[in-house]
């Protein structure tokens, strides 16, 4: 007997893709246009092929970009990670000070990122900021307009105020999942803490972490608003990151050409590398349901 199959349920779907097509592709084949061809206005456009990947493949200023944002989302992740999964550890499980935790270690994630980067640059300031002039007080050179480690300093500073929250909020999740059979096991054997964890704790939320990581490295290699409020890519072109360099020139320098090839350059990057986090993620799912 044949069935006859309802396709009425794809009129739901449409707007999604409508959405889609409008929001995502529709940009990208444009900058796709862009990146091989050359325009001097007024909807005049030459072909030049691939001259705008090649000359930004061999451009030292992008190296140099490339260079500092990978720099700035290793020193992120280092940091942020191990930071995180401590803090989830030593979370009250259960109760009303768990809640509580969980509300104040949220409270940065619902704050702008344009905000963030005004409350660290009005907070380490010399004559009106708390940070800037309690170092000052005490000897302290600070200066994160004018000197570079500083700069460096304040925008690591700043995304890890901003950002652990989400790897602690993650962990505390995966940790939660736990069954507490688990710990009654550990504790009959008599398992050091590090055991516990080594075995039990990080096996457990290695799925979620992997996904903290994924989100964290995304962020962090596409960070644009707080260094560039806080610092402008500054001082000199020492925090001019990859998103940075790539809005200057495209809006600055108004060099579409180029600044398209080097965005989808960019996104291959991310892309990548997400693909492979993915990978990674798929690998250890089925080996846990083996």
């Amino acid at each position: 007997m044949n069935k006859t199959v309802n396709q009425k349920a794809w009129f739901l779907v449409l707007p999604v893709f409508l959405l889609v097509a409008f929001s995502a592709v529709i940009p990208l084949m444009t900058v796709i246009n862009y990146s091989v061809q050359d325009t001097f206005g007024n909807n005049v456009f030459s072909w030049v092929g691939l001259d705008w990947f090649e000359e930004i493949i061999h451009s030292q200023r992008m190296h140099e970009s490339l260079g500092r944002q990978a720099m700035l989302t290793t020193i992120i992740l280092l940091i942020e990670v191990p930071f995180g999964i401590f803090i989830a550890l030593n979370m009250p499980k259960k109760g009303f000070w768990a809640s509580f935790c969980l509300v104040v270690i949220a409270l940065p994630l619902l704050i702008p990122w344009n905000v963030v980067g005004t409350i660290w640059q009005i907070f380490g300031r010399k004559d009106i900021g708390l940070l800037g002039h309690t170092l000052a007080s005490m000897g302290i050179e600070y200066n994160y307009a004018q000197d570079v480690l500083s700069a460096w300093i304040t925008i690591v500073v700043m995304d890890v105020w901003h950002w652990t929250s989400l790897i602690v909020l993650l962990c505390y999740a995966g940790l939660q999942s736990i069954p507490d059979a688990y710990y009654q096991a550990a504790k009959i054997d008599q398992a050091s803490r590090w055991s516990v964890f080594r075995y039990i704790e990080l096996p457990k939320m290695s799925g979620v972490l992997l996904i903290a990581i994924l989100l964290r490295f995304m962020d962090s290699f596409m960070i644009y608003s707080e260094p560039f409020v806080l610092t402008g890519g500054g001082p000199g072109n020492s925090t001019t990151f990859l998103s940075i360099d790539l809005v200057n020139m495209a809006l600055g320098q108004f060099d579409l050409g180029p600044a398209s090839a080097y965005s989808l350059m960019y996104f291959l990057v991310v892309l990548l590398v997400s693909w492979v986090f993915f990978t990674v993620m798929t690998s250890i799912d089925k080996k846990g349901a083996v």
